[in-house]
C-alpha cells in the first residue's frame, strides 16, 4: 500500500539494524525477569538460612550477572534505537525536502506558512515517535506474550490459558478501547494544535502591525483562549490515560495474585520447592510492565495515519508524477532567445463561481517588456503563478519556447525571476543575502552587481562592509534598501525573464521613482513581465494590458492607450507619473 511507503521501505532499509534493537530488546526484557527470577530465590534461599554460604553464591553471581547484563543491554539497546531512528529520520527529512524544494512555488499558493511548519514539527516527530514508542515496544510485548504463556504451557496448559487471557486484557482488549477513545480527539488535537501553528506565524510576519494597532494583548488574550481550549482536551485524555493505567495495573496485580496462588499449589503438590514461590511471584511482575505502554502506543494510532495521510497529500500535491528523487528529466531550453506565450488561458478555483481568467492570450518576446494592470481580483497574482507553473491551467495552455511550464518546473528558476513586493532576507551577511542568487558568485561579482544596483557605496559605508550582519527580514535596511538587494540577487541569477510583482509597493514617491529607475535600466536587455496597480513608469514599457473580471479590456503600447482610451489617460493623469 502506498501509505506504508513512510513506514516499510525505511523498515526494509535498516532492516538489520531494526533486528538487532528487536533482539537487545529482547535480552533487556530477559535479563529483568531473570534478575527478579534468581533475587526472589536468593530472598527465599537466604531466608531458610543455609548451612553455608555456598548454598547460594549461584543465585549470588546470577543476580550480579542478570543485573550487569540488564544495564547494558538497555544502554546498548537505547544507543542502537536511537541511531536507527535519528538514520531515518535523516532520510525522511530528505525526503520531505525533496518533495517540497521543487514545489517551493505551488507550496505558496497552497499551504500557509504554519501548515509546512506542522507539517515539520508535528508529522515527521509523530512517525519518529512510531519507531521509538509502538513498533519496536510493541514487538518485543508480543514476543514476550508468546514467551510468558508458551513457558508456563510447560507446566501447566490451564495456567497458561488464564494467563493468555490476562495478557489479552493488556495487549488487545485495553488497547484497543483507548483506540476507540482517541481516534476522533486525537484528529481534533491534531487540526487545533496546526491551527495554533498557523495563527502564531501568521503573528509572527504580521508582529509590527499589532504592534502598531496597539492590539498585540488581543493577540495574546485570544491566542491563550485558544491554548486553554486545547489544554482542556489534553487534560481529558491524560485523565483517560491515567485511568486505563490504573486498570491496566489493577489486572497485573490480579496476575501476581494467581501466580502465588498457582505457585502455592504447585508446592504442596511438590513440583516447586517453596524458595520459587518469590521467583516466579516477581518475575511475573516485573514482565508484565513491558505490557503498559502497549495501550498508549496503539491509541496514538490514529495520529501517525493522520500524520501519513498529511505527507502522502504533500506529494499528492504535485501535478505531476515526479521520480524518486523530486525531480524531472530537464528540458533543453535556448535561454538567447525565449519566448513566453500563453493561449486560450482558463483558470478558475474551485470554490469560485467563475473563472479568474478567461482564454487569455499573450506573448512575451525576447527583450519585450509588458506591464499588466489590473484592480486588485481581475487575475495579476494568478496569472504569474501560472507562468511559473506553480498552478496548472483549468484549459489553455502555457509555455516557454513550446515546452508547457508544468514540464519546466524544476529548471523554472534558470528561465523565470521575480521581485515581488517584499523579499525575504536572512539572517547572515549583506554578501550572503546578494549571493542568494547564485552561490558560485564570487565576492567581485557580488560586488559588481550591488554597484549597478546603486548599493555599493551604501554597503561600503557600514563598518564591516559586506560583511555587515543582516537581521531576518532585513530589519535594519529601508523598503528600498532591500528592494535592492533582491534586485541585486535577480542580476546574479540572470534569468532571460524577470517578473516584477508590484516592488515598489509600500515606497514614498521619491524612493519608487529612484528604484524604477533603477530596475529598468539595470533589466533593459531582459524580457520584463510587470504587475502593478497604478501606471507610474508605465510609459517604459513596450505594451500595457489591462485586466478587468479575468478578460483583457485593453491591449496596446502607452501612447495607443493614451489616445484611444480615455479611461486609461484618466487613470495616468490620477497618477501623475514622475518618471522622465
Amino acid at each position: 500500500m502506498r501509505q506504508s511507503s513512510w513506514i516499510g521501505p525505511y523498515i526494509k532499509q535498516n532492516r538489520m539494524l531494526f533486528l538487532w534493537v528487536i533482539l537487545l530488546g529482547l535480552l533487556t526484557v530477559f535479563s529483568t525477569g531473570a534478575l527478579m527470577f534468581t533475587s526472589g530465590y536468593l530472598i527465599s534461599t537466604a531466608a531458610t538460612i543455609p548451612e553455608t554460604i555456598l548454598l547460594i553464591y549461584v543465585p549470588i553471581v546470577g543476580v550480579r550477572a542478570f543485573g550487569i547484563m540488564r544495564a547494558v543491554s538497555r544502554y546498548i539497546e537505547r544507543l542502537a534505537s536511537h541511531s536507527l531512528v535519528l538514520r531515518i529520520l535523516a532520510s525522511m527529512r530528505v525526503r520531505l525536502y525533496r518533495i517540497i524544494e521543487p514545489q517551493a512555488l505551488l507550496m505558496r499558493s497552497r499551504y500557509r506558512t504554519g501548515d509546512i511548519l506542522g507539517l515539520l514539527s508535528d508529522d515527521i516527530e509523530h512517525l519518529q515517535n512510531y519507531y521509538l514508542t509502538t513498533l519496536l515496544p510493541n514487538i518485543v510485548a508480543m514476543v514476550l506474550y508468546g514467551g510468558i504463556v508458551i513457558g508456563l504451557g510447560f507446566f501447566s496448559i490451564p495456567f497458561a490459558i488464564l494467563f493468555f487471557a490476562y495478557i489479552a486484557l493488556l495487549v488487545l482488549v485495553m488497547p484497543w478501547v483507548s483506540l476507540l477513545y482517541a481516534r476522533g480527539k486525537n484528529a481534533y488535537m491534531k487540526q487545533e494544535r496546526n491551527k495554533l501553528y498557523q495563527k502564531f506565524t501568521d503573528a509572527v510576519f504580521g508582529i509590527s502591525d499589532w504592534m502598531f494597532s496597539g492590539r498585540e494583548k488581543d493577540f495574546i488574550a485570544d491566542y491563550e483562549a485558544d491554548e486553554k481550549v486545547l489544554l482542556a482536551m489534553e487534560t481529558k485524555q491524560a485523565r483517560f490515560a491515567t485511568l486505563r493505567d490504573f486498570v491496566g495495573q489493577l489486572i497485573i496485580g490480579v496476575m501476581v495474585l494467581s501466580m502465588v496462588y498457582w505457585t502455592n499449589q504447585q508446592v504442596v503438590d511438590g513440583v516447586f520447592e517453596p524458595t520459587f514461590i518469590a521467583a516466579f511471584v516477581l518475575a511475573i511482575l516485573a514482565l508484565s510492565e513491558s505490557f503498559i505502554p502497549v495501550s498508549n502506543a496503539v491509541s496514538d494510532g490514529s495520529l501517525y495515519k493522520d500524520s501519513i495521510a498529511r505527507l502522502e497529500q504533500m506529494e499528492d500535491a504535485e501535478l505531476l508524477t515526479w521520480e524518486e528523487e523530486g525531480a524531472l528529466p530537464k528540458v533543453a531550453i535556448d535561454t538567447e532567445n525565449v519566448i513566453l506565450r500563453t493561449e486560450k488561458l482558463t483558470f478558475g478555483y474551485p470554490e469560485a463561481k467563475a473563472p479568474v481568467l478567461r482564454d487569455l492570450d499573450f506573448e512575451l518576446k525576447q527583450g519585450e517588456k509588458v506591464a499588466i494592470l489590473g484592480r486588485s481580483g481581475t487575475g495579476k497574482s494568478t496569472f504569474l503563478k501560472l507562468v511559473q507553473g506553480a498552478l496548472m491551467p483549468t484549459s489553455g495552455s502555457v509555455t516557454l519556447n513550446g515546452e508547457s511550464v508544468a514540464k519546466l518546473r524544476p529548471q523554472i528558476a534558470e528561465v523565470i525571476s521575480m521581485l515581488n513586493q517584499k523579499a525575504h532576507l536572512f539572517n547572515t551577511t549583506v554578501l550572503n543575502n546578494i549571493r542568494m542568487g547564485n552561490q558560485d558568485a564570487t565576492d567581485e561579482e557580488v560586488a559588481e552587481v550591488a554597484k549597478q544596483v546603486k548599493l555599493h557605496d551604501f554597503i561600503m559605508s557600514m563598518p564591516d562592509g559586506y560583511r555587515t550582519q543582516m537581521t531576518e527580514m532585513g530589519a535594519r535596511f529601508s523598503g528600498g534598501e532591500r528592494q535592492r538587494i533582491a534586485l541585486a540577487r535577480i542580476l546574479l541569477q540572470d534569468t532571460p525573464i524577470v517578473v516584477l510583482d508590484e516592488p515598489t509597493v509600500g515606497l514614498d514617491p521619491i524612493t519608487e521613482k529612484e528604484l524604477l529607475g533603477t530596475i529598468f535600466e539595470t533589466l533593459q536587455e531582459k524580457s520584463l513581465v510587470w504587475v502593478t496597480h497604478h501606471l507610474v513608469g508605465v510609459e517604459k514599457m513596450d505594451r500595457v494590458l489591462f485586466l478587468e473580471n479575468g478578460d483583457v479590456i485593453m491591449d496596446g503600447t502607452h501612447q495607443e492607450l493614451l489616445v484611444k482610451e480615455e479611461r486609461y489617460r484618466h487613470l495616468y493623469e490620477l497618477d501623475r507619473p514622475i518618471i522622465k
